[in-house]
């Protein structure tokens, strides 16, 4: 008896929530607004009627039996490589510019590279070489062909001990040997220095070029939005992160080209050490050289004296 109450009041819930919602459907289907403002059907001559126009919202009216147009937003592919399709032909030359000063320091980083360790490595087997040379010619022909800076200051200071010749004064000769030796340790220095300049330029001239396209590009985004009178986001996007691209590139060729720079000033330092020790090595054999001439050179006023 008490299932059959429940479900009998189950069964007339149920019946009543359909009722409501059928007449709520109705009820939503038959606008009066819509019914009171649309005309009757026209009938054809054929028996056939026509659909009315549905009034729009602004009160035009649309017919219905042709289908709505959407309008879509074209959507832009953001890839590096688009967006630099798509630039302005100034960013484009900034682009182009960084991109080339990124590959100047590649490629001054590579052959730097190669030639750091190709000349710190024969001026160290060099200086091994004439540790244990006595004199100049000793030194000289153990190092036979090979062509270092210690060659070149070898050769400077035979050179200028033969064109002393005859010249009692060793200080005299002592001083114009060094002079030849900082004239051959600076324009070593120069010659391992060459492209760090242009180094240091890159890195320091770098950001600001890239600022300078994304400024550009920036201000032909809102010229371009002021003429297109919209601020949606995905119509402004694309000129905007044109921009940026230019101030990324930028810094991708800036910081390589100052941690290039500051790693070949260290390196660099340690060579101009060993070029450093090099003219000190050959000044110091050019000095034995000379002491021994004067101890081979027989003294004219004890040899009087003696007779």
């Amino acid at each position: 008896m008490f299932r059959t109450v429940l479900k009998a009041v189950a069964v007339a819930i149920f019946v009543s929530m359909g009722t409501v919602s059928f007449a709520q459907q109705n009820t939503a289907g038959s606008d009066p607004k819509m019914s009171a403002g649309t005309p009757a059907p026209a009938a054809q001559p054929n028996g056939t009627a026509v659909a009315p126009a549905a009034p729009a919202g602004n009160g035009v009216a649309v017919d219905a039996a042709k289908p709505m147009k959407f309008t879509s937003v074209t959507l832009h592919e953001l890839s590096p490589w688009s967006m630099f399709l798509a630039a302005d032909i100034i960013v484009k030359a900034v682009m182009i510019g960084l991109a080339f000063a990124s590959l100047v320091t590649w490629t001054i980083f590579i052959a730097k590279m190669i030639e750091l360790s190709v000349v710190r490595r024969r001026l160290r087997a060099a200086l091994g070489m004439i540790a244990d040379s006595r004199s100049l010619a000793e030194a000289q022909f153990a190092l036979g062909s090979r062509g270092t800076v210690l060659s070149s200051l070898l050769a400077a200071a035979m050179r200028e001990g033969r064109m002393s010749a005859g010249i009692s004064s060793d200080a005299g000769v002592k001083e114009r040997a060094a002079s030849s030796f900082s004239e051959i340790v600076r324009a070593e220095a120069r010659r391992i220095r060459l492209g760090m300049g242009l180094l240091a330029t890159i890195g320091a001239t770098s950001p600001f070029v890239g600022l300078f396209g994304t400024v550009w590009g920036i201000m032909n985004s809102f010229i371009g939005i002021s003429k297109s009178q919209t601020t949606n986001l995905a119509v402004v996007a694309p000129g905007i992160a044109e921009a940026l691209l230019a101030t990324a590139i930028g810094l991708v060729a800036a910081i390589p080209a100052v941690i290039i720079y500051n790693h070949f000033a260290r390196v660099t330092k340690g060579y101009l050490e060993l070029v450093g020790r090099s003219s000190g090595a050959a000044g110091r054999l050019l000095s034995r050289d000379l002491d021994r001439t004067h101890v081979s050179s027989p003294r004219p006023a004890n040899s009087r004296a003696a007779e």
